[in-house]
């Protein structure tokens, strides 16, 4: 994981752990003595891409310095059902008490990073991105948006300072698109690029004429899309979206769209299955 990741990833352990083991892991404390020792291996249930390998470490750093981890793959690697994926040993009280913290991240994010391979696969070949969504669960976003990349994927906006995207709402409260791109122009530097929502071919060219620098092509038809894509003709970028989990990507990319998001990436995504079994010594 990368390392300016790491702060955030330490305060959602630190978080989780809390949670999790509250005044202590009574079940563990009452029937293993302090002085066992174990040894256990992580292993695939299942298909598909790891990521967030550090974050075992990071667990059982955390809760005591004597577990040992070996790791047999990295992030980003394809797995497959039975691969073993790390093994872990020391003080079996501290492997049980981390085995559901650690695994919940780990399993999370590797279901994020095999959803946007998925993803990618579909439109091999194609000059589209995969991108993201600001759909994440609250506190989890930076890393969610890391399993994104790890799975090929590309990161849309962290957060609503990161660039000015003009929704429904928003055109609404301002009087209309025209009216909301000029005062997002005129309130923002000219260094940062401008997108707009748009669902019909009319608010195109009202998005085109107001100087949008994207335009977000929301819940239309492949027909639309690509009708869109041909009058835009490279004077904004384009992104394709809505419900777009849902979709035929391949199909949505052949429209000549530059970006595909997909919020289902990350707020409804199935968690790889990932099992702990260990031994004791």
């Amino acid at each position: 994981m990368q390392l300016q990741y790491k702060d955030d990833a330490l305060t959602l352990i630190e978080s989780a752990l809390k949670e999790d083991l509250g005044t202590g892991d009574i079940t563990t404390l009452s029937v293993i003595s302090p002085d066992r020792t174990a040894h256990g291996i992580f292993k695939a249930k299942e298909d598909g891409v790891i990521c967030g390998l550090d974050l075992i470490s990071m667990v059982y750093q955390m809760l005591s310095p004597d577990v040992d981890i070996v790791f047999h793959v990295s992030d980003g690697d394809y797995i497959h059902r039975g691969d073993v994926i790390a093994e872990v040993s020391g003080r079996a009280q501290t492997m049980l008490s981390g085995e559901r913290v650690a695994l919940n991240l780990v399993q999370h994010l590797s279901g994020i990073a095999t959803a946007t391979h998925k993803a990618v696969s579909m439109v091999e070949g194609l000059p589209v991105k995969i991108v993201d969504t600001r759909k994440t669960t609250p506190g989890m976003r930076v890393l969610e948006k890391y399993a994104v990349r790890v799975g090929g994927g590309y990161n849309h906006r962290f957060g609503l300072a990161d660039g000015i995207l003009i929704k429904d709402n928003h055109i609404a409260a301002a009087g209309g698109i025209t009216q909301a791109i000029q005062m997002a122009k005129k309130y923002a530097p000219h260094t940062l690029k401008v997108e707009v929502e748009v669902e019909t071919m009319e608010q195109v060219n009202e998005a085109l004429a107001a100087g949008a620098d994207i335009i977000m092509l929301d819940n239309m038809s492949v027909y639309d899309m690509k009708a869109s894509v041909d009058v835009i003709a490279g004077r904004a970028l384009t992104e394709a979206s809505g419900n777009m989990g849902e979709r035929d990507l391949r199909e949505v990319g052949e429209t000549g769209v530059d970006f595909i998001s997909i919020g289902a990436l990350t707020h409804s995504v199935k968690a790889l299955d990932i099992s702990l079994k260990f031994t004791l010594n």
